[in-house]
């Protein structure tokens, strides 16, 4: 039986933790035609929550503006308040909407985050669920019928909710950046969500990952494949990453960092490289020598969310056991203020995962 309401965290406007309320008297939501009904088992956590809880994206004419994500103003985004945020979503299919089989109610799945807006692999016109629609901080989500993707795993609940945002995102970087095997990469923010996932998902390319890291994650980054690590603010990051790889050249950096790391990221790359960016958590606006692009003929390539087929693919990848989840620590949703601080303060490699207290299993705690 779906109850009439549920329990969520609703974000109440742009600024601190104390814009996140839980609530115990949220209307459960309806699948529309096309849609389905998931009871959330699982949600995993993300930067963008945060900076859409900040409004830190600014715009192209102000940096430092209060905006939502695509760095629009409040006047022409898709963010509604009060919004459930949450995109790394893991859970059941309990009811569905018109045009949707029956057949689907009972379905374990992971939702596909992102709102495609149209059809094809372009992403312009792209938004995603707990942005532009509700998401999974809360027992019950509606989304549509498409995202609800069947996947077959032996994985827990919670560790299948560590997958999508980070590792779309990072399969997408590396979709734009054109990462073959054998190519060696360099990996900034490789104890996150989605500096871990590249480091897995570079191996199931053939690549080979470099991995950067703060004090006391190396032995982890190396476990989950990292060719070599590279400790952060140890000696000058260019004669680091040299003595890693043996002078071998990088022939891509996938950057989750920036700040003040970005020209020697650009410096460490050889002529006609490729840097590949999907965040910026050290820092938005960096110094940017064109002459160190245009003279090395390099390829600077922004990368946000991902397609249908890298979704698609990163599927089979968690179906043929290639990735795996890397869970840090699990939190109930009552305890979700708690659980975004810690995120915050980043003492934790991989991923940590939201669950409804009804489903919560503790790890890590």
């Amino acid at each position: 039986m779906i109850p009439k309401t549920m329990k969520a965290v609703l974000l109440t406007g742009h600024g601190g933790p104390e814009k996140l309320v839980y609530r115990e008297d949220v209307p459960v939501p309806k699948p529309a035609a096309g849609e389905v009904l998931v009871e959330v088992a699982a949600c995993g956590m993300n930067n963008t929550d945060v900076w859409v809880r900040q409004g830190a994206y600014g715009t192209d004419e102000d940096p430092d503006a209060v905006a939502s994500w695509r760095r629009s103003g409040d006047g022409n985004s898709s963010l509604a308040f009060p919004r459930i945020q949450g995109t790394d979503i893991a859970g059941r299919i309990a009811a569905v909407g018109s045009g949707v089989s029956e057949g689907r109610v009972g379905e374990r799945v992971m939702v596909d985050f992102s709102i495609y807006n149209g059809d094809g692999e372009h992403l312009a016109d792209i938004d995603y669920i707990g942005h532009g629609r509700d998401g999974g901080y809360a027992e019950y989500v509606a989304v549509p019928a498409e995202n609800a993707w069947n996947v077959r795993t032996p994985m827990s609940d919670a560790e299948l909710g560590t997958f999508c945002c980070a590792y779309l995102t990072a399969e997408h970087m590396l979709d734009r950046a054109r990462v073959a095997a054998g190519e060696r990469v360099l990996v900034t923010g490789a104890s996150g969500g989605v500096g871990s996932g590249l480091i897995q998902l570079l191996r199931a390319r053939g690549a080979i990952p470099y991995a950067v890291v703060g004090p006391g994650k190396e032995a982890r980054a190396k476990a989950v494949g990292a060719e070599a690590v590279i400790t952060r603010g140890k000696g000058k990051l260019k004669d680091e990453v040299e003595r890693a790889t043996g002078r071998q050249p990088i022939d891509v950096v996938a950057d989750v960092v920036a700040g003040p790391l970005f020209p020697e990221l650009l410096a460490i790359l050889r002529p006609e490289g490729r840097y590949t960016t999907a965040g910026a958590i050290g820092g938005p606006v960096v110094p940017l020598d064109l002459r160190t692009v245009y003279l090395k003929h390099l390829e600077l390539h922004g990368s946000s969310q991902g397609t249908r087929t890298a979704f698609k693919r990163l599927v089979g990848y968690i179906e043929a056991g290639k990735i795996k989840a890397l869970l840090d620590r699990t939190y109930p949703l009552s305890c979700f203020n708690e659980a975004q601080r810690d995120f915050m303060a980043k003492n934790f490699f991989g991923k940590l995962v939201v669950q409804p207290d009804a489903k919560y299993t503790p790890v890590g705690q």
